[in-house]
C-alpha cells in the first residue's frame, strides 16, 4: 500500500512539475511575444526616423546648376578630330602601352586630360567648402570625377570643352558626395621625402 502511495505521490508530483513547466513556457511565450512586438515596432519608429533625416539630408543637399558649367559648344565627331597629339607621336604610343588601350582612345585620353582644368574650375566655382578632392579616370573612359562633402547632391554631366586645345571633346563629369579626400598628397616632412 505504501508502494501504491508512494507512485501515486510521484505520479502526481511529476505531472504537477509538468503543468508548471508548460504553463511557465506559455508564459515566457506570451512574454516573448510581447517583447518581440515592442522590438518590432521600435525597429520600425528608428527605421522610420532614419529615412526622415535621409529624406531630409537630401533637401537640403545643393545640386551643381550644370547651366553654369556648359560651355554652348556642341560636341564634335571623334573619329575625325584634330587633335594635338599625332597618333604615332612618343606620348600617344606610352599612354597606350600603360592603360593597354588602343592609339586613338590613348590620343583622345591624352587630350581630353590635359584640358580637363577648364571643366574642373567651373565646378569648383560651385563647390566652395564642399570640394574634397577630384580625379581623372584613365584606361578606355577618361572621366573627371569630383568628390564632395554629403550637402551637394550626386550627378553627372557631359562637359564640351570650349578651349581651342580640346574645343568639341567630351568629357564626363561625376559627382560624388563621398567626402573622399586626395590620397595622393605627398607630406614634404615625412621621411624619405627630399
Amino acid at each position: 500500500m505504501k508502494i501504491g502511495l508512494l507512485k501515486l505521490t510521484l505520479v502526481s508530483t511529476i505531472s504537477i512539475t509538468a503543468l508548471l513547466a508548460l504553463s511557465g513556457c506559455d508564459n515566457n511565450s506570451v512574454t516573448d511575444t510581447a517583447n518581440d512586438s515592442a522590438k518590432i515596432a521600435e525597429s520600425a519608429t528608428v527605421t522610420e526616423n532614419t529615412t526622415a533625416a535621409t529624406n531630409e539630408d537630401s533637401a537640403l543637399a545643393t545640386d551643381i546648376d550644370w547651366s553654369k558649367v556648359a560651355s554652348g559648344e556642341q560636341a564634335a565627331e571623334r573619329a575625325s578630330y584634330d587633335y594635338p597629339f599625332d597618333i604615332d607621336s612618343q606620348n600617344v604610343q606610352d599612354y597606350a602601352d600603360y592603360f593597354k588601350v588602343d592609339k586613338a582612345t590613348s590620343q583622345h585620353n591624352l587630350t581630353v586630360g590635359m584640358a580637363s582644368n577648364e571643366a574642373l574650375s567651373k565646378v569648383l566655382d560651385q563647390l566652395s567648402n564642399s570640394y574634397t578632392s577630384h580625379e581623372l579616370t584613365d584606361g578606355e573612359t577618361v572621366e573627371l570625377i569630383v568628390h564632395t562633402k554629403p550637402d551637394i547632391n550626386a550627378s553627372r554631366y557631359e562637359y564640351v570643352f570650349s578651349e581651342d586645345f580640346a574645343k568639341g571633346l567630351v568629357l564626363p563629369i561625376i559627382i560624388k558626395p563621398d567626402g573622399k579626400k586626395d590620397e595622393t598628397v605627398i607630406n614634404p616632412h615625412e621621411e624619405g621625402v627630399e
